[in-house]
């Protein structure tokens, strides 16, 4: 009873806990491989880093959110990731996965440009991996659909950085870099993700015994890749 005690405690790293894990004596758990369990990671720690940039977007973007809602920021990314909607959103007619990452960047729209930037990039992940969440020893993955998912987080990035309107002026602020400070939080968020992501589509082919059909294209004139 006590080793069991002391292992569902987490120690504090930095002022800072561990995120929880699920009891591993569940059914559940019991179905899953080592691989599954590192897809479960993958998906969740991506799904968390969606969450803080689309925080980090419309702190530094305000305007975007009030064209959503007159809500709170956290009422709106809580939403997002938790409402009940299936990632079907009304005002982006349904769109999803790299078409509503595209809208993001479309001079002619005029909506909230946060949302359907993250809107397809969460239901961009969640289609390369089969459309699931969570994985179990039953489940198959393509590791060519989640490494192309990871080289369309970097051409988003870059167009995150790079795409501006007619006048200009980017069509999304993310980092900041002036004489005095340099602000680089967005780019090391979306570095965590394309490493996550490329672990895993490595790990996947391995497992299958599959080369993956890597891809050489400059990011100014990249189209997302297919999944």
């Amino acid at each position: 009873m006590l080793l069991t005690a002391c292992a569902s405690q987490v120690a504090p790293v930095s002022g800072k806990r561990l995120p929880d894990q699920r009891d591993g004596s569940s059914l559940g758990h019991l179905m899953k491989n080592d691989v599954d369990r590192l897809a479960d990671v993958e998906m969740r720690e991506n799904t968390q880093s969606l969450r803080v940039l689309m925080t980090k977007l419309y702190k530094r973007n305000p305007a975007e959110l009030k064209k959503s809602t007159s809500g709170t920021l956290d009422e709106m990314v809580g939403w997002v990731f938790e409402g009940n909607h299936q990632w079907n959103f009304e005002m982006l007619n349904g769109i999803k996965d790299i078409d509503a990452i595209y809208l993001a960047f479309k001079p002619e729209y005029k909506g909230d440009r946060v949302l359907p930037l993250i809107v397809g990039l969460q239901t961009m992940m969640i289609k390369a991996r089969g459309g699931k969440t969570e994985f179990y020893l039953t489940d198959s993955v393509d590791p060519q659909s989640v490494y192309n998912s990871a080289r369309n987080i970097e051409i988003a990035a870059w167009k995150l950085s790079n795409t501006c309107d007619g006048s200009g002026k980017l069509y999304l602020q993310t980092n900041e870099m002036n004489g005095k400070e340099q602000n680089l939080s967005f780019e090391r968020e979306i570095g965590r993700m394309v490493g996550r992501t490329d672990l895993y589509a490595l790990t996947l082919s391995e497992k299958a015994q599959r080369g993956l059909t890597r891809f050489t294209q400059g990011l100014a004139s990249a189209l997302f890749l297919p999944i």
